[in-house]
């Protein structure tokens, strides 16, 4: 895993590249490089950060060059050696053994036709030194990121935002629409970005940039069309095989790779699995102070995760996680780039950090089995939602009203009941999008009204808009399945991937996730529904598959949950912060949020009638990323 970096027709591109790729060492500390080419009126330069995961010869190291072909790259194919061996076929001679060369090389042959056939993570830059052309291009469901900026003809990339914030923050200016749906989601969806004039590439496309000015845009691959492709099949599918070959792959690696094991069903399957292909892997989890865990009535992970482990002979490595949360607060803003209200990527920093100084480079995690096989407790919900739909009013009325009065916490501890609770019933007698969206999101329409700046009503519904169309894209008759598809174009890139990437990587650690996998999306779309959710049990078909080789213990455990006690650190370490953030932050002062709102939900939070708790941290998380971009877009 690595960070890339660049400049085409840009004016000053090479000392503009040498400055963005330093602030991207951190992706890439084991080595770097730059390439540079006249082309046309202006020049080209690559940078490159490199983590050395394949070949940690000299002859992996980046900018690639070969044949008038430049290559950027950041990532892994885990189909590296069938396509060498089909190259090798066709009378291709390598010269090292790294899948940047196996890239460089498909690309000679194939050009941008080999994009369908790669199977991996990547984001890169590829440069044809005979056309003068550039080519960006990011992986099938955005796993690796790549930012841009284009100025007349010219273009800037880099692997972060953070790099292009800070190096151009005088010339962006922050876009109050992805605030506003930063604050509905509590992370910014790929087809925005926090600053005007700053893009995302997207998931499965390619951008093409010519000498004359003129860029191209272009689709090798369509999450959608997978989709709709799988509900067409009529067909049994082998889940296990599929997830136990992906897994297998993404061992792929000349350096050791452990696992994330919170003791949950995703990562204890893939711990499984990769310990029958490396006898004694390590594998690292999390724990809590014993007060904020009763605090926040969190599940005991630890008791599994130590079951999963003796079973399978894995060497288990127990964190306790009690931070230094302000401290962390602002570091962890600075490395996820734009507003994240998540505080699971404190969990996957530290335990990638302990990782790193043990000596592990690449880790297996379970994301992405939830989005793809209904896990959350929101695909269920919604699905009860349908019933509850049926119920008389004169019956609901009054459950509702009771509901309503029950608090959430008491000065001891929380009651996670009444909080689910009071979640269905604030989006169980919705229509089916607006009810799926506020399953997830932060505040509903007049809530996210109430609490920004009036003048900007017209970007709360334009973000709105813009899940409704989404969630509307498809022709899937499947009701979870259509759930599982916004989640895996939505949830997934926008918010999982992305904190995975940019903590881990803040950590110097490569992160690999073998569910999301081209193969095991194709294989999940091919199941309906009804088997995904059966009775009142999610995520059946992987449970079934799971049972391959998994204890029935672990498999049908009630789901645990990879986040933090919020309600612990807000009533505790963070109240004198949330208190000054509330009524004299940075926020609060320009007129993006309105005081009144954040006073009536911090003391509806105290009070134990509400669970303010994750918009507190994501109001914080909020002001510090604002902070930073006023006073230099990006600065540390």
């Amino acid at each position: 895993m690595c960070g890339i970096a660049g400049t085409y027709l840009w004016p000053d591109g090479g000392p503009l590249t040498d400055r963005l790729t330093k602030t991207l060492a951190h992706r890439g500390p084991d080595g770097s490089g730059r390439y540079d080419h006249a082309a046309g009126a202006g020049s080209v330069h690559l940078g490159h950060r490199r983590l050395s995961i394949i070949d940690l010869s000299e002859t992996g190291a980046q900018p690639m060059v070969l044949d008038g072909l430049a290559l950027s790259y950041n990532g892994e194919l885990y189909n590296a050696p069938e396509l060498r061996a089909e190259l090798e076929a066709a009378g291709v001679r390598f010269r090292g053994t790294s899948d940047t060369e196996v890239l460089l090389q498909a690309w000679r042959r194939w050009g941008t036709d080999c994009l369908p056939k790669l199977r991996g993570m990547f984001a890169f830059a590829m440069f044809e030194e005979g056309t003068g052309e550039l080519f960006l291009v990011r992986d099938q469901l955005g796993i690796k990121p790549l930012f841009f900026v284009r100025r007349g003809g010219g273009v800037a990339f880099a692997s972060e935002l953070k790099a292009l914030a800070g190096e151009l923050g005088g010339s962006l200016q922050v876009d109050s629409g992805a605030l506003i749906a930063s604050l509905l989601y509590y992370w910014v969806p790929d087809s925005r970005c926090a600053y005007q004039g700053a893009e995302k590439l997207q998931p499965g496309t390619w951008l093409r940039c010519r000498p004359d000015g003129q860029v191209d845009r272009g689709r090798f691959w369509s999450l959608r069309e997978v989709a709709e492709e799988g509900a067409a099949f009529d067909g049994e599918v082998d889940l296990h095989e599929v997830i136990a070959e992906s897994t297998a792959k993404h061992l792929l690696s000349d350096v050791p790779v452990a696992t994330f094991l919170s003791g949950g069903l995703d990562s204890s399957y893939l711990t499984a699995l990769a310990a029958r292909s490396q006898p004694g892997i390590s594998a690292y989890t999390i724990g809590f102070r014993a007060e904020d865990a009763k605090f926040e009535a969190m599940p005991d992970d630890l008791r599994y995760a130590r079951i999963v482990a003796e079973k399978f002979g894995v060497d288990l490595h127990e964190i306790e996680i009690a931070p230094q949360v302000l401290d962390l607060l602002p570091k962890m803003t600075y490395h996820l780039d734009e507003p994240i209200g998540d505080p699971a990527a404190i969990n996957s920093f530290l335990i990638c950090s302990a990782a790193r100084e043990a000596g592990v480079k690449v880790m297996l995690s379970g994301m992405g089995a939830d989005e793809l096989f209904a896990g959350y407790r929101k695909h269920l919900a919604n699905l009860i939602a349908l019933r509850y739909h049926k119920v008389p009013g004169a019956v609901r009325k009054p459950v509702e009203s009771l509901v309503d009065r029950l608090p959430v916490a008491s000065a001891k501890r929380g009651y996670r009941s009444v909080r689910f609770a009071k979640r269905f019933l604030s989006f169980a007698g919705l229509p089916e999008e607006t009810a799926f969206r506020r399953s997830y999101t932060m505040y509903d329409r007049a809530e996210l009204l109430d609490l920004v700046n009036p003048d900007l009503a017209a970007d709360v519904d334009a973000v709105l808009t813009e899940h409704a169309d989404t969630y509307h894209d498809q022709a899937l008759d499947d009701f979870v399945n259509r759930m599982c598809l916004a989640d895996s174009r939505l949830f997934l890139p926008g918010l999982n991937l992305t904190y995975t990437d940019r903590s881990t990587m803040a950590a110097s650690t490569e992160v690999r996730t073998p569910f999301v996998d081209v193969e095991v999306v194709r294989a999940a779309f091919k199941i309906p529904g009804n088997k995904k959710i059966v009775g009142r049990a999610g995520k059946v078909a992987l449970k079934n598959a799971a049972l391959n080789i998994l204890p029935s213990e672990i498999v049908h455990r009630p789901k645990g949950l990879f986040s933090a006690p919020l309600r612990a650190w807000m009533s505790r370490d963070l109240a004198p912060l949330v208190r000054e953030v509330v009524n004299e932050g940075v926020l609060v002062s320009s007129g993006f949020l309105q005081r009144e709102a954040l006073q009536r939900m911090v003391a509806e939070d105290a009070a134990g009638q509400e669970d303010r708790g994750k918009h507190l941290w994501h109001v914080l998380t909020l002001e510090y990323w604002y902070r930073n971009a006023m006073s230099g877009a990006g600065a540390k």
